[in-house]
């Protein structure tokens, strides 16, 4: 089992910035890819970026490319969203997310290959 929990979200205006933070707890961290997804209100969850379990490959989505970046500090236990130039579009509750295979260096970019997921944490951007 994994326990995750994001912070960081808030109400930021265009062209802002956020940091989310992911804390993973209950197998050995680096021993798993992660991902970041996010949900609009009426629209289905979509992909933002996946990274290795050692941090070492990345993943975005076309979208936010250039301008999020993911990364992970395994010492830490925690994966991290940094967030710039964001955009009204950007608007959605961000959720991280661990699959149940581990020590393999296939890094999923959908959804269904991810079972456990956090709670979310609501971003939105103002115009």
């Amino acid at each position: 089992q994994v326990q995750l929990v994001e912070s960081g979200g808030g109400l930021v205006q265009a062209g802002g910035s956020l940091r989310l933070s992911c804390a993973a707890s209950g197998r050995t961290f680096n021993s798993y890819a992660m991902g970041w997804f996010r949900q609009a209100p009426g629209k289905e969850r979509e992909f933002v970026a996946a990274i290795s379990r050692s941090g070492g490959s990345t993943y975005y989505a076309d979208s936010v490319k250039g301008r999020f970046t993911i990364s992970r500090v395994n010492a830490k236990n925690t994966v991290y969203l940094q967030m710039n130039s964001l955009k009204p579009e950007d608007t959605a509750v961000y959720y991280c997310a661990a699959p149940l295979t581990q020590n393999t260096a296939v890094v999923p970019t959908t959804g269904d290959k991810y079972d456990y997921w956090g709670q979310g944490t609501q971003v939105t951007v103002s115009s």
